[in-house]
């Protein structure tokens, strides 16, 4: 299962509005004969990529999938079909599909005769798909927001960006737009999802936080990245719309005072649960999620 979330991985940032799923296929001595994962939308998902790797050595082997097989005809036969077509006898599932119609794909494989586990490992693979499932759950897409912060933990208006310039170009692949602080709305990887699946605004989004969701939901996109500091990207935090924050904290003296008149400092901001915190060379990257 975790090759299987590790492949998922490679999804994110072109599934959407699909999400981002791994399949592994076991022969029936348990030696791995087929992996595949769902790129885009339109195209074949991770568990038929994965029997299409594996072919015959699929029967009677194990097919291990980080979301339960869809059981509906889409753009694509539904996965629970080619599963029972493989004549796997076994189908290990980490999360189940809160998009699942009718019975759901498990009931539809078990009713074939297979053995079905659900939550293997289900928090691992809710790594890569709890945006997506967040995304479905809030009706909205999944924000997080990169800034640095002053001095004092407060977002700076005056940053240059150039310390998360680099963070912003390892995320951006992973999520289906970035919106930078000039404004500016681009694909996070220009073409990764193909054509016709996103509808960018043609004009500044909104300074209103309700607004501006309804504008975003609006494109389509499941996730997005927010780059620097700007009212609009502070208001939606303080709305509890931003489910996540990467905030670069400048380093200080061993021993310092901000002074007086100089109001609370905060490392993020209210309403989230700090999670991560790291050095580099000039600044304390600090990582908070929405509680």
């Amino acid at each position: 299962m975790r090759r299987a979330i590790a492949i998922s991985a490679q999804g994110l940032g072109s599934t959407s509005p699909n999400p981002p799923v791994g399949c592994v296929i076991l022969d029936s001595a348990g030696r791995t004969v087929g992996e595949g994962y769902h790129v885009r939308k339109g195209e074949s998902h991770a568990e038929v990529n994965a029997l299409n790797a594996a072919g015959k050595r699929a029967e009677g082997g194990t097919a291990v999938v980080t979301l339960e097989p869809c059981n509906h005809y889409g753009r694509t036969p539904p996965c629970r079909e080619a599963l029972i077509h493989s004549s796997v006898a076994r189908v290990l599932i980490a999360v189940m599909d809160p998009t699942s119609r009718g019975e759901g794909g498990a009931a539809l494989l078990r009713r074939a005769g297979m053995e079905v586990e659900q939550d293997f490992l289900k928090d691992e693979a809710l790594l890569v798909l709890g945006p997506w499932q967040a995304s479905l759950n809030d009706g909205r897409p999944f924000i997080t927001w990169i800034y640095e912060a002053g001095t004092d933990g407060q977002p700076n208006p005056n940053s240059t960006q150039g310390i998360m310039l680099n963070e912003v170009n390892t995320l951006r692949g992973s999520y289906d737009l970035v919106i930078h602080q000039e404004g500016g709305i681009e694909e996070g990887e220009s073409g990764r999802h193909g054509n016709g699946v996103f509808q960018l605004p043609h004009e500044a989004l909104s300074n209103d936080a309700g607004e501006m969701i309804k504008e975003l939901s609006s494109t389509g996109s499941r996730s997005i990245l927010l780059s620097g500091t700007v009212d609009r990207f502070s208001r939606l935090a303080s709305a509890g719309m931003v489910d996540k924050v990467i905030s670069y904290l400048p380093r200080t003296l061993p021993s310092w005072s901000p002074g007086k008149g100089i109001g609370r400092i905060t490392a993020i901001p209210d309403g989230y649960r700090l999670t991560e915190a790291t050095r580099t060379a000039s600044h304390v990257r600090l990582v908070g999620c929405r509680t």
